[in-house]
Protein backbone atom coordinates (compact mmCIF):
# COMPACT_ATOMS: atom_id res chain seq x y z
CA UNK A 1 0.00 0.00 0.00
CA UNK A 2 2.86 2.32 0.90
CA UNK A 3 4.52 1.58 -2.44
CA UNK A 4 1.32 2.44 -4.32
CA UNK A 5 0.93 5.65 -2.35
CA UNK A 6 4.52 6.64 -3.11
CA UNK A 7 4.00 5.91 -6.80
CA UNK A 8 0.89 8.05 -6.87
CA UNK A 9 2.56 10.92 -5.08
CA UNK A 10 5.68 10.85 -7.31
CA UNK A 11 5.63 13.77 -9.77
CA UNK A 12 5.17 12.64 -13.36
CA UNK A 13 7.17 14.04 -16.27
CA UNK A 14 5.21 16.06 -18.78
CA UNK A 15 3.94 14.10 -21.75
CA UNK A 16 5.95 16.29 -24.10
CA UNK A 17 9.18 15.02 -22.51
CA UNK A 18 8.44 11.56 -23.89
CA UNK A 19 7.80 13.03 -27.34
CA UNK A 20 10.29 15.84 -27.85
CA UNK A 21 13.51 14.18 -26.68
CA UNK A 22 13.17 11.04 -28.87
CA UNK A 23 12.01 13.19 -31.78
CA UNK A 24 15.00 15.52 -31.35
CA UNK A 25 17.38 12.55 -31.16
CA UNK A 26 16.03 11.03 -34.38
CA UNK A 27 16.09 14.46 -36.05
CA UNK A 28 19.74 14.99 -35.13
CA UNK A 29 20.64 11.48 -36.28
CA UNK A 30 19.20 12.22 -39.71
CA UNK A 31 21.23 15.44 -40.01
CA UNK A 32 24.52 13.84 -38.97
CA UNK A 33 23.93 10.76 -41.11
CA UNK A 34 23.24 12.79 -44.24
CA UNK A 35 26.24 15.10 -44.02
CA UNK A 36 28.62 12.24 -43.28
CA UNK A 37 27.74 10.86 -46.72
CA UNK A 38 29.34 13.51 -48.93
CA UNK A 39 28.26 11.84 -52.16
CA UNK A 40 24.58 12.33 -51.21
CA UNK A 41 25.13 16.04 -50.59
CA UNK A 42 26.86 16.51 -53.94
CA UNK A 43 24.39 14.33 -55.84
CA UNK A 44 21.30 16.08 -54.52
CA UNK A 45 22.57 19.49 -55.67
CA UNK A 46 24.60 18.59 -58.74
CA UNK A 47 22.00 16.55 -60.65
CA UNK A 48 19.20 19.17 -60.62
CA UNK A 49 21.76 21.94 -61.26
CA UNK A 50 23.01 20.21 -64.42
CA UNK A 51 19.39 19.49 -65.40
CA UNK A 52 18.48 23.18 -64.95
CA UNK A 53 21.45 24.51 -66.92
CA UNK A 54 21.29 22.04 -69.80
CA UNK A 55 17.50 21.97 -70.27
CA UNK A 56 17.01 25.68 -69.57
CA UNK A 57 19.81 26.74 -71.91
CA UNK A 58 18.80 24.17 -74.51
CA UNK A 59 15.26 25.43 -74.86
CA UNK A 60 16.32 29.05 -74.35
CA UNK A 61 13.67 31.23 -75.98
CA UNK A 62 12.21 28.37 -78.04
CA UNK A 63 9.31 27.99 -75.60
CA UNK A 64 7.41 31.19 -75.04
CA UNK A 65 6.29 31.28 -71.42
CA UNK A 66 4.58 34.66 -71.57
CA UNK A 67 3.88 37.45 -73.94
CA UNK A 68 5.02 41.05 -74.27
CA UNK A 69 7.16 42.50 -71.48
CA UNK A 70 6.79 39.35 -69.39
CA UNK A 71 8.59 37.17 -71.92
CA UNK A 72 10.92 34.83 -69.99
CA UNK A 73 14.00 32.89 -70.92
CA UNK A 74 13.30 29.22 -70.24
CA UNK A 75 16.29 29.11 -67.87
CA UNK A 76 14.42 31.59 -65.66
CA UNK A 77 11.10 29.79 -65.99
CA UNK A 78 12.62 26.45 -65.00
CA UNK A 79 14.36 27.81 -61.89
CA UNK A 80 11.43 27.44 -59.39
CA UNK A 81 10.70 23.93 -60.66
CA UNK A 82 14.35 22.95 -60.25
CA UNK A 83 14.30 24.19 -56.67
CA UNK A 84 11.24 22.02 -56.03
CA UNK A 85 13.04 19.08 -57.70
CA UNK A 86 15.94 19.44 -55.24
CA UNK A 87 13.47 19.48 -52.36
CA UNK A 88 11.69 16.42 -53.75
CA UNK A 89 14.88 14.41 -54.20
CA UNK A 90 16.18 15.27 -50.72
CA UNK A 91 12.85 14.72 -48.97
CA UNK A 92 12.03 11.40 -50.56
CA UNK A 93 15.46 9.82 -50.57
CA UNK A 94 16.11 10.91 -46.99
CA UNK A 95 13.34 8.48 -46.07
CA UNK A 96 15.28 5.61 -47.62
CA UNK A 97 17.09 5.64 -44.28
CA UNK A 98 13.89 4.23 -42.81
CA UNK A 99 14.32 1.06 -44.87
CA UNK A 100 18.02 0.91 -43.97
CA UNK A 101 17.17 1.35 -40.28
CA UNK A 102 14.76 -1.59 -40.51
CA UNK A 103 17.38 -3.83 -42.11
CA UNK A 104 20.03 -2.85 -39.54
CA UNK A 105 17.67 -3.46 -36.61
CA UNK A 106 17.76 0.14 -35.42
CA UNK A 107 14.10 0.75 -36.18
CA UNK A 108 13.07 -2.35 -34.23
CA UNK A 109 15.02 -1.19 -31.19
CA UNK A 110 13.29 2.21 -31.37
CA UNK A 111 9.86 0.62 -31.74
CA UNK A 112 10.27 -1.65 -28.70
CA UNK A 113 11.56 1.26 -26.59
CA UNK A 114 9.03 3.20 -24.47
CA UNK A 115 8.76 5.82 -27.18
CA UNK A 116 5.46 6.87 -28.79
CA UNK A 117 5.14 6.24 -32.51
CA UNK A 118 4.38 9.94 -32.94
CA UNK A 119 7.96 10.71 -31.80
CA UNK A 120 9.36 8.41 -34.50
CA UNK A 121 7.23 10.05 -37.18
CA UNK A 122 7.98 13.58 -35.98
CA UNK A 123 11.72 13.03 -35.64
CA UNK A 124 12.20 11.32 -38.99
CA UNK A 125 9.94 13.73 -40.87
CA UNK A 126 11.50 16.84 -39.34
CA UNK A 127 14.95 15.45 -40.08
CA UNK A 128 14.15 14.97 -43.76
CA UNK A 129 12.36 18.32 -43.87
CA UNK A 130 15.38 20.15 -42.44
CA UNK A 131 17.70 18.53 -44.96
CA UNK A 132 15.41 19.26 -47.91
CA UNK A 133 14.78 22.86 -46.87
CA UNK A 134 18.50 23.51 -46.37
CA UNK A 135 19.37 22.04 -49.76
CA UNK A 136 16.63 24.11 -51.39
CA UNK A 137 17.81 27.32 -49.75
CA UNK A 138 21.41 26.62 -50.83
CA UNK A 139 20.13 26.56 -54.41
CA UNK A 140 19.02 30.19 -53.95
CA UNK A 141 22.68 31.10 -54.37
CA UNK A 142 22.08 30.71 -58.10
CA UNK A 143 19.02 32.99 -58.06
CA UNK A 144 20.82 36.02 -59.55
CA UNK A 145 21.74 33.92 -62.59
CA UNK A 146 17.99 33.39 -63.13
CA UNK A 147 17.25 37.11 -62.90
CA UNK A 148 15.96 36.84 -59.31
CA UNK A 149 16.66 39.56 -56.74
CA UNK A 150 14.87 39.05 -53.43
CA UNK A 151 14.21 41.36 -50.52
CA UNK A 152 14.07 40.13 -46.93
CA UNK A 153 10.29 39.57 -46.91
CA UNK A 154 10.46 37.55 -50.13
CA UNK A 155 13.27 35.40 -48.71
CA UNK A 156 11.22 34.68 -45.57
CA UNK A 157 8.18 33.71 -47.63
CA UNK A 158 10.32 31.49 -49.87
CA UNK A 159 11.62 29.77 -46.72
CA UNK A 160 8.02 29.13 -45.58
CA UNK A 161 7.01 27.71 -48.97
CA UNK A 162 10.10 25.50 -49.19
CA UNK A 163 9.54 24.26 -45.63
CA UNK A 164 5.90 23.36 -46.31
CA UNK A 165 6.77 21.52 -49.53
CA UNK A 166 9.66 19.74 -47.80
CA UNK A 167 7.50 18.72 -44.84
CA UNK A 168 4.70 17.38 -47.06
CA UNK A 169 7.03 15.41 -49.34
CA UNK A 170 9.06 14.01 -46.45
CA UNK A 171 5.90 12.85 -44.70
CA UNK A 172 4.74 11.26 -47.96
CA UNK A 173 8.12 9.55 -48.32
CA UNK A 174 7.84 8.26 -44.75
CA UNK A 175 4.39 6.81 -45.44
CA UNK A 176 5.68 5.08 -48.60
CA UNK A 177 8.87 3.75 -47.00
CA UNK A 178 7.32 2.56 -43.69
CA UNK A 179 5.80 -0.74 -44.92
CA UNK A 180 8.71 -1.52 -47.28
CA UNK A 181 11.80 -3.60 -46.66
CA UNK A 182 13.37 -3.19 -50.11
CA UNK A 183 15.05 -0.10 -51.53
CA UNK A 184 14.38 -1.43 -55.04
CA UNK A 185 10.63 -1.37 -54.41
CA UNK A 186 10.99 2.15 -53.01
CA UNK A 187 12.77 3.31 -56.17
CA UNK A 188 9.99 1.75 -58.25
CA UNK A 189 7.34 3.75 -56.41
CA UNK A 190 9.41 6.91 -56.84
CA UNK A 191 9.71 6.45 -60.59
CA UNK A 192 6.07 5.49 -61.01
CA UNK A 193 4.44 8.10 -58.82
CA UNK A 194 6.62 10.96 -57.57
CA UNK A 195 8.44 11.92 -60.77
CA UNK A 196 5.10 12.34 -62.64
CA UNK A 197 3.95 14.37 -59.62
CA UNK A 198 6.78 16.80 -60.36
CA UNK A 199 6.28 16.73 -64.13
CA UNK A 200 2.63 17.74 -63.65
CA UNK A 201 3.48 20.54 -61.20
CA UNK A 202 3.98 23.29 -63.77
CA UNK A 203 7.75 23.03 -63.43
CA UNK A 204 8.25 22.33 -67.15
CA UNK A 205 5.19 23.97 -68.72
CA UNK A 206 2.38 26.25 -67.62
CA UNK A 207 -1.08 24.82 -66.91
CA UNK A 208 -2.71 27.43 -69.15
CA UNK A 209 -1.06 25.99 -72.26
CA UNK A 210 -1.67 22.31 -71.50
CA UNK A 211 -4.45 20.05 -72.80
CA UNK A 212 -7.68 20.11 -70.81
CA UNK A 213 -7.21 16.79 -69.02
CA UNK A 214 -3.55 17.53 -68.23
CA UNK A 215 -4.54 20.95 -66.90
CA UNK A 216 -7.15 19.31 -64.65
CA UNK A 217 -4.51 16.92 -63.26
CA UNK A 218 -2.13 19.82 -62.67
CA UNK A 219 -4.75 21.75 -60.70
CA UNK A 220 -5.38 18.66 -58.55
CA UNK A 221 -1.65 18.23 -57.93
CA UNK A 222 -0.67 19.88 -54.61
CA UNK A 223 2.90 20.31 -55.85
CA UNK A 224 1.60 22.71 -58.51
CA UNK A 225 0.73 25.16 -55.74
CA UNK A 226 4.27 25.00 -54.40
CA UNK A 227 5.79 25.73 -57.82
CA UNK A 228 3.35 28.58 -58.48
CA UNK A 229 3.92 30.07 -55.01
CA UNK A 230 7.68 30.10 -55.62
CA UNK A 231 7.24 31.53 -59.11
CA UNK A 232 5.00 34.28 -57.73
CA UNK A 233 7.62 35.17 -55.10
CA UNK A 234 10.66 34.92 -57.37
CA UNK A 235 9.08 36.68 -60.35
CA UNK A 236 6.41 39.13 -59.09
CA UNK A 237 4.05 40.30 -61.77
CA UNK A 238 3.98 37.06 -63.74
CA UNK A 239 0.54 35.64 -64.50
CA UNK A 240 -0.45 32.87 -62.07
CA UNK A 241 -3.62 30.75 -61.83
CA UNK A 242 -3.57 31.10 -58.01
CA UNK A 243 -2.95 33.89 -55.57
CA UNK A 244 -0.09 33.49 -53.12
CA UNK A 245 -2.40 33.07 -50.06
CA UNK A 246 -4.39 30.38 -51.92
CA UNK A 247 -1.23 28.50 -52.84
CA UNK A 248 0.23 28.67 -49.32
CA UNK A 249 -3.06 27.61 -47.71
CA UNK A 250 -3.20 24.59 -50.03
CA UNK A 251 0.40 23.70 -49.15
CA UNK A 252 -0.42 23.91 -45.44
CA UNK A 253 -3.38 21.54 -45.85
CA UNK A 254 -1.26 19.21 -47.96
CA UNK A 255 1.44 19.15 -45.27
CA UNK A 256 -1.02 18.37 -42.49
CA UNK A 257 -2.70 15.67 -44.57
CA UNK A 258 0.61 13.97 -45.41
CA UNK A 259 1.78 14.07 -41.79
CA UNK A 260 -1.52 12.53 -40.72
CA UNK A 261 -1.08 9.86 -43.39
CA UNK A 262 2.45 9.10 -42.15
CA UNK A 263 1.20 8.91 -38.56
CA UNK A 264 -1.58 6.49 -39.55
CA UNK A 265 0.89 4.27 -41.42
CA UNK A 266 3.23 4.16 -38.42
CA UNK A 267 0.38 3.22 -36.08
CA UNK A 268 -1.23 0.68 -38.40
CA UNK A 269 -1.60 -2.74 -36.82
CA UNK A 270 -0.25 -5.55 -38.97
CA UNK A 271 -0.85 -9.20 -38.39
CA UNK A 272 1.30 -12.04 -39.64
CA UNK A 273 -0.22 -15.39 -40.56
CA UNK A 274 0.52 -18.18 -38.13
CA UNK A 275 3.18 -20.64 -39.20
Amino acid sequence: MATQTAALSRPTAPASAGLLLPAFTLWWREIVRFYRQKSRVVGVLASPLVFWIVLGSGFGTSLRTAGGANQQHYLDYLYPGTLILIVLFTSIFAMMSLIEDRKEGFLLSVMVAPVPRSAIVLGKVLGGTTLAAMQGMIFLVFAPFAGVHLNLLQVLLVVVVVFLVSFALTALGFAIAWPMDSTSAFHGIINLFLIPLWLLSGALFRPSGASGWIRALMYMNPLTYGVEALRDLLYPGMDSPFTLPEAMATLLLFSLAMFGFAFLMANRRTTRPAA
